[in-house]
């Protein structure tokens, strides 16, 4: 006997200028322009330097009425006027109260080449090859203190599994060219049960 194994039905949103189409190949997903209500996880791509448009804000309030999980990936990073901060705060106006499991961290020349996970304080470091996971320094407990109470508040409030339950919207940084972001937006599709 055969075992079939099912992959999750991703969709992918956004406006051209985040990319969407990269985003949708690198996860194995379909770019579509028009709510799917069947999708089992919904991605929604965002550019900070070009905001959220009414379409993107359209077809996120079209998935609330059937709990899609969702996710926004921010892409981007790259463009100095682009920050991953400031997508999040306009995610939190005209979508949904976002979750912020990551922040960016930035290398001497104020590009993005780490992320510190809010719930462990580790430090991913996409800058080496492989990628390298450690322990962060008390320099970064003061630095991200407020956002991680309020991120592991979110989380106690909302339960264990309210990403799957589509009840709770991460917001994740993307970086694809150098895997920053991929890592983790692969461990939240691979909470999705189908």
């Amino acid at each position: 006997m055969q075992t079939q194994i099912n992959e999750p039905r991703i969709h992918v949103y956004g406006h051209t200028s985040a990319d969407p189409a990269q985003v949708a190949a690198v996860f194995n997903a379909e770019l579509v322009d028009a709510p799917v209500s069947e999708s089992d996880l919904a991605i929604f791509v965002i550019d900070p330097s070009a905001g959220i448009d009414q379409q993107t804000i359209e077809l996120w309030q079209a998935l609330d009425e059937h709990q899609v999980p969702r996710l926004v990936a921010v892409t981007h990073l790259e463009k100095l006027e682009a920050d991953f901060d400031d997508a999040v705060m306009i995610a939190n106006r005209v979508f949904d109260q976002m979750a912020t499991p990551y922040l960016v961290l930035h290398d001497e020349a104020g590009l993005p080449a780490a992320l510190i996970g809010l719930s462990d304080m580790k430090i991913i470091d996409y800058s080496t090859n492989p990628t390298n996971i450690r322990d962060s320094e008390n320099e970064h407990h003061t630095l991200v203190q407020e956002f991680r109470e309020e991120y592991l508040e979110l989380i106690e409030a909302s339960g264990e599994d309210a990403f799957a339950a589509g009840l709770l919207f991460p917001a994740i940084p993307l970086w694809i060219d150098r895997g920053i972001g991929v890592d983790i937006i692969q461990s939240f599709i691979s909470q999705i049960r189908i």
